[in-house]
């Protein structure tokens, strides 16, 4: 931190040392209420305000010159949202001064709780500059846990006031605007919680919550027991709020592993998912290392894996490379798939899947509301009426086995190793007995909404999907399973059509969304009876 300007290091220090003053004000004032001490506070605004302007000002400048990637950038970031929730605690000091003065009974207030809430926000004031500028994540911490202390004492009060408000109803309006003045005060805990989290980060290079922080540093330490220093670095932030870290030794930058963290149900899941993998098919999915729950999340250490994703491959490398894992992946699945099938039935329920996250794209892409369409003349039927006849005739037409697939068959959840030769699957939380069309549609259609427009590659993206297609629909033909492509028609169609979510491009988007109903139609124009006979045109379909 040594390295940030002169200007920022005093202008954060002058920053604590005004908010400092303005709660000591704020403390007087409960222990001892008198008008000159609420102004004193109220006409103090304006200094809170413009030294963390400053703050953000000379941040802006120096972030101007930073790679985003850089740990002087978040060092920067966690600065600015330092300043931001400082100024915020003047901010509900006076709000709470305001319910104060709608009270007509001050010892309704009960305010001699009130002192001792407020030196406790002071002290965590008191350590900002030492656990920043000294790297001092243990400081860090304790600002944080003050929150709990803070909450605890509003739990309180909030007891408190409401079995008065029960036992009094003529001072009703002062108990309301009581337990207004304590919510302010509970804000003032989550924001030393946000400071708490800006200072974690800073420190190590890595933006964290308190929950993250803890088990990242239990699952580290079994690490660190092999011996070298090690460091994080982000490798991706997933749509569903998980973080993915690389864990790497500082001298030889060698990935040690991998840290996913997120919601506890679904790291469960992850974690259930490899367990499950690790007993079907060994050597598809990473070895988890450590797992870690605490609260309301969790976390998983994961083997790191050599290798590239497939989206990178298809991207970025040769083309006889991302023939030879296009190949290696086809002769994996095809294993598997006779691996792990059973006689059972499966139910692919695309349109119902489709039905459920519908809201979500018309969300996103407003113009995709159902409304009535006419060509030359002529009324089409509307896509959710569409999407309805299709339901109908997807549950008359089950695929005539089931085998264990993936879940998530994105292109960047697979992983080729050139030098072994061999691909594993990672993200593996929606593993299950099910129908592979699934999988099929879901990694033919995560190639196409590949946002790259370069002719070339583009090209390579839409032959890959059609090599998969075909390596697919042989193992299909061998199985006896005659209704593969009216299936995958309405797995393609759920795909398109639910990937529009993640796409802002109105074009892309677009051609999707026309492509999804298309599928639909021929879907649905197929006699009941004749789903054997349906062929798509794959080629036209998967070329813009």
């Amino acid at each position: 931190m040594t390295s940030l300007p002169k200007t920022i290091r005093e202008n954060l220090h002058f920053l604590c040392a005004e908010i400092d003053g303005q709660l000591l004000q704020l403390e007087a004032f409960f222990k001892e209420p008198t008008t000159a001490r609420a102004r004193r506070i109220m006409d103090r605004a304006g200094y809170a305000h413009n030294l963390k302007t400053r703050i953000h000002a000379a941040c802006v400048r120096q972030l101007a010159n930073t790679k985003k990637d850089n740990r002087r950038h978040l060092t920067l970031r966690s600065l600015e949202f330092i300043a931001t929730d400082l100024q915020r605690l003047a901010n509900l000091a006076r709000q709470s001064l305001r319910h104060v003065e709608c009270i007509d009974t001050f010892e309704t207030l009960v305010p001699g709780r009130y002192p001792s809430i407020v030196r406790c926000v002071r002290s965590g004031v008191g350590k900002i500059e030492e656990a920043f500028f000294g790297n001092d994540s243990k400081q860090a911490i304790e600002i944080g846990e003050l929150q709990k202390k803070i909450e605890a004492d509003y739990r309180k009060l909030f007891k408190t006031y409401t079995k008065e408000m029960s036992n009094s109803k003529q001072r009703s309006a002062d108990i309301a605007n009581s337990l207004l003045v304590a919510s302010e005060f509970q804000r003032m805990g989550d924001s030393l919680k946000a400071i708490s989290e800006a200072l974690i980060s800073a420190n190590i290079g890595q933006a964290v919550n308190l929950e993250r922080y803890f088990a990242l540093q239990s699952l580290m330490s079994d690490l660190e027991g092999t011996g070298g220093a090690l460091k994080i670095e982000t490798i991706a932030e997933t749509r569903s709020g998980s973080s993915i870290s690389a864990i790497k030794d500082k001298k030889t930058e060698e990935v040690a592993a991998v840290f996913k963290d997120g919601e506890k149900n679904k790291v469960k899941d992850e974690r259930e998912g490899v367990k499950s993998w690790h007993a079907i098919y060994p050597g598809l999915a990473p070895k988890i290392l450590s797992y870690e729950k605490r609260n309301q999340s969790a976390a998983l250490l994961i083997e790191h894996l050599p290798g590239m994703t497939f989206e990178h491959i298809v991207l970025n490398e040769p083309e006889e490379l991302c023939d030879r894992a296009l190949a290696c992946l086809a002769r994996t699945l095809k294993d598997v798939w006779k691996q792990t099938r059973t006689n059972e039935p499966a139910e692919l329920g695309s349109m119902q899947q489709l039905a459920k996250r519908l809201s979500k794209v018309r969300r996103v892409h407003p113009e995709f509301r159902d409304t009535s369409i006419q060509f030359s003349g002529v009324k089409l039927p509307s896509f959710d009426k569409l999407m309805d006849e299709a339901a109908d005739r997807e549950a008359a037409v089950s695929a005539p086995f089931s085998v264990y697939i993936h879940g998530d068959f994105n292109v960047d959840n697979i992983i080729y190793d050139p030098g072994e030769n061999r691909v594993h699957f990672i993200d593996l939380h929606r593993s299950r007995y099910m129908d592979y069309v699934q999988d099929v549609s879901v990694f033919m259609v995560s190639n196409y909404r590949l946002q790259i427009l370069d002719s070339v590659t583009r090209h390579r993206i839409m032959q890959a999907s059609l090599a998969f297609y075909k390596a697919t629909k042989a193992f299909a033909r061998k199985q006896g399973d005659e209704t593969f492509e009216f299936r995958l028609a309405l797995g393609l169609a759920r795909s398109f059509a639910t990937s529009t979510r993640f796409i802002f491009d109105k074009q892309l988007s677009r051609r999707m969304w026309l492509r999804a109903r298309y599928l639909i139609e021929q879907a649905v124009a197929c006699p009941p009876g004749e789903e054997a006979r349906l062929r798509l045109p794959m080629k036209e379909i998967f070329v813009d």
